[in-house]
């Protein structure tokens, strides 16, 4: 058995002290806003209370949102703890600088190339709809001096059949077999047309992406899929996984996380999990 090492839960103010001694205590926000229980930047929250129609839905802002620091906190440990060389990233935000500060610790704690089919060291691979937050993300990483790990690619989203079923995927991912995806793209409410008359862009949908499905047979045994809230999404996955995945499911976060378990395909595959493995 192919083995997970899980973050341990810590307190608010202790999530806040790792921050700062980080180096990166902007992300805490000095006041909170929160509408329908999510935190927002203080614009939603005005343009919510100003709202007389109630109309307003925070998933059709085109602000930012806020980082969301236990998630980030436990994205970090994650990828720390397994020790993960190269990441895929569906979708772009606080979390792309979480993952490449994360990358550039374990690059300084181990060699280039740790084992010998790590043909991307600490790398980080990000695909997104939407060149806006590409932007934005570019930006706040090179604030932070980081973000010399990560390789952006900006791709058009869509509808698709896959399997029968109505589902959304990017139309270019990077070319790349990660040992860690974090999966949170695309927005479905931004993706236009219709298939048979069936709109996946309609408030009552929910991210449907089928991107992983068509890369999972190149990936290898001890790869990890984090999922940031989009359960149904999760479900989707586990009920067109072809291979053996275990699943485990944090309500608190609201998060899925699937680790491939499967026999080693060789003695490449083996010297991998062996480092994954090895304290």
């Amino acid at each position: 058995m192919i083995k997970i090492k899980f973050p341990k839960k810590i307190s608010e103010k202790k999530i806040e002290q790792f921050f700062i001694k980080e180096g990166l205590k902007d992300l805490i926000s000095k006041k909170k806003f929160y509408v329908d229980g999510y935190e927002v930047t203080k614009k939603d929250f005005k343009d919510k209370k100003k709202d007389k129609t109630g109309k307003f839905d925070i998933r059709l802002t085109n602000n930012p949102q806020p980082p969301e620091l236990k998630d980030l906190y436990r994205l970090y440990q994650f990828i720390i703890l397994n020790k993960r060389t190269t990441i895929l990233e569906f979708g772009c935000g606080y979390s792309t600088l979480i993952i490449s500060h994360a990358l550039k610790k374990l690059k300084n704690k181990f060699e280039r190339k740790p084992f010998t089919r790590c043909f991307h060291p600490f790398k980080l691979f990000v695909v997104d709809s939407e060149k806006k937050y590409i932007d934005i993300v570019k930006k706040r990483l090179n604030k932070f001096s980081v973000g010399q790990n990560v390789n952006y690619l900006y791709s058009k989203s869509q509808m698709v059949l896959y399997a029968g079923n109505y589902a959304t995927e990017y139309k270019k991912i990077p070319s790349v077999n990660p040992d860690f995806i974090y999966l949170d793209g695309p927005d479905h409410l931004k993706i236009k047309g219709s298939i048979n008359n069936f709109k996946v862009s309609s408030l009552d949908m929910m991210p449907m992406s089928c991107d992983i499905l068509k890369i999972e047979n190149y990936l290898t045994p001890g790869t990890i899929i984090l999922i940031d809230g989009r359960t149904s999404n999760a479900r989707y996955l586990k009920n067109n996984f072809k291979r053996n995945w275990r699943e485990y499911f944090d309500s608190i976060s609201d998060q899925t996380i699937f680790l491939l378990d499967e026999k080693p395909l060789g003695r490449f595959n083996k010297e991998q999990i062996k480092f994954y493995n090895t304290i």
